[in-house]
């Protein structure tokens, strides 16, 4: 059987639509760019990748918990943890198209071009002077005096009339209350992450919730950032979900705890049915470390936009307390009895990007097989995370195969997301679902009612589309023995 497996974003963007697991936003008004919806099948896999990630790393650990933190915060908390005025994009725009852009987004997309032609001389000593970047003007003042240096015009018009190169703040700012006036004093922001919420709430869960270091606080939701150059479905969006936990631990282990939970987090994504070949960690050099960080690694996905982060392990030392200290007053400390001595804990970050996540899921589950001289389209996603578990048919529509059906539906959709299905022939319902990633499709048959004894049903899988007859009283086991044993192919 001949596998193809997925080449290009556009592929996904469009199963996406017609399955409905992702649409665009306000389509019917000529949608808003980087921003989507979720739609029933979406849904449902988004809901199932975070309550896997959730059970992970609460459920199954004693010393972490969670929290679910407002999305606006006091204002204070962006100045101490430095996103008023370090959270920014360097911007250049094009004077003809009035398009704006990443500076050095335009000058890696020239190396890029350097590179396909063969010029990997001039390719390198580019990429030397944009690694360097800051270092001898100022940051803006470089970049644009490598664009101009360089003559690299706009993607979109060709032309090359550039304004300067400027700083773009990253965050949504709003103001707060009915009587707001409108001056930045008033100012508040949609949150840009989601990890502040935990630093803040620190103390209250260490005193609330009895927690000893080392402890971990988990969070869920949404964060915004206004990313001018935002693109590749969703990958990057304006309006994004995070799954974070940050792990506080005592100063000297964080560098074992770094590494534990690097490993523990690329085994997840494994357990979460990612391939191992398309799975890759990439630790950060030292030259390129956020100021805040000891060590930062990112786990990354081969795409079919290339090796993309889908999430990011640091070592944030005591940044991030140490700074809410300071800016609030308020100490942010541990004392450890057993010690008899009092610390700033130091923090190992998990993040994870729950839309990346979402998309990874699809992209490497993504297959066309041609089977008996046809195509079929399908997702072999990790059953367990699979939107609908079981499809249920009738081989026909005759009242003794739609009320077994429907019996079987009822008893079945307790323990699993079912989907009864009627329409059509028996082989394009397989396909439907082979397309939404469905694992086991039932069929009632005359063979399976008719025949002495206890009705029987036929399994079909998805992967390798075998059937058994299975009675129906053995469903469920059934179904569950070949969810825990499934593996990625």
């Amino acid at each position: 059987m001949s596998v193809t497996e997925l080449k290009n974003l556009d592929t996904i963007v469009s199963l996406a639509k017609a399955r409905s697991f992702i649409y665009q936003s306000s389509e019917i008004y000529g949608g808003l760019g980087a921003v989507y919806d979720y739609g029933p099948l979406g849904t449902e896999l988004k809901r199932n990748i975070r309550d896997f990630w959730w059970k992970a790393m609460t459920q199954y650990h004693d010393n972490i918990v969670g929290l679910d933190a407002s999305i606006f915060m006091h204002p204070k908390v962006w100045e101490a943890s430095g996103h008023v005025d370090g959270f920014n994009d360097p911007m250049i725009d094009d004077k003809q198209s009035n398009k704006r852009y990443r500076a050095d987004m335009l000058v890696e997309g020239h190396i890029a071009k350097l590179r396909s032609k063969d010029k990997a001389d001039e390719a390198d000593e580019l990429q030397e002077l944009l690694d360097t970047a800051g270092s001898r003007k100022g940051l803006c003042e470089d970049l644009h005096e490598l664009i101009m240096d360089n003559e690299i015009r706009a993607p979109e018009s060709g032309a090359f009339e550039w304004t300067d190169v400027r700083q773009f703040n990253l965050m949504f700012k709003t103001q707060f209350g009915a009587t707001s006036s409108g001056d930045d004093g008033d100012a508040v922001y949609l949150r840009p992450e989601t990890a502040q919420g935990i630093f803040v709430n620190f103390k209250n869960v260490m005193d609330t919730a009895r927690q000893k270091v080392p402890f971990g606080i988990a969070q869920v939701g949404k964060a915004f950032r206004n990313e001018v150059v935002a693109r590749q479905f969703v990958f990057r969006m304006r309006e994004f979900e995070q799954m974070e936990m940050q792990y506080f631990v005592e100063p000297g282990t964080d560098a074992e705890e770094y590494e534990k939970w690097l490993n523990k987090r690329l085994e997840w994504h494994k357990a979460l049915g990612i391939r191992e070949h398309k799975l890759r960690t990439h630790p950060h050099p030292e030259d390129k470390l956020a100021h805040y960080a000891a060590s930062a690694a990112d786990i990354e996905y081969e795409y079919p936009i290339g090796w993309q982060e889908v999430e990011g392990i640091h070592n944030r030392t005591d940044f991030d307390l140490t700074q809410h200290h300071e800016y609030s007053g308020k100490k942010l400390e541990y004392y450890d009895q057993k010690k008899q001595k009092r610390y700033t804990p130091y923090v190992i970050e998990t993040s994870i990007g729950l839309d990346r996540a979402v998309m990874m899921v699809l992209c490497d589950a993504y297959r066309e097989e041609e089977v008996d001289g046809d195509t079929r389209t399908v997702l072999k996603l990790n059953p367990k995370i699979a939107p609908t578990k079981v499809g249920i048919f009738p081989l026909i529509k005759k009242d003794k195969l739609q009320d077994l059906a429907h019996k079987i539906e009822h008893d079945l959709r307790e323990d699993f997301n079912v989907l009864y299905d009627e329409s059509g022939s028996i082989g394009k319902r397989y396909r439907r679902q082979d397309e939404a990633g469905t694992p086991f499709c039932i069929t009632v048959d005359f063979d399976g009612v008719e025949s002495e004894g206890e009705d029987t049903v036929t399994i079909r899988y998805r992967d390798d589309m075998t059937q058994d007859r299975v009675p129906v009283s053995r469903l469920r086991e059934a179904i569950n023995d070949k969810m825990n044993s499934w593996q990625p192919e």
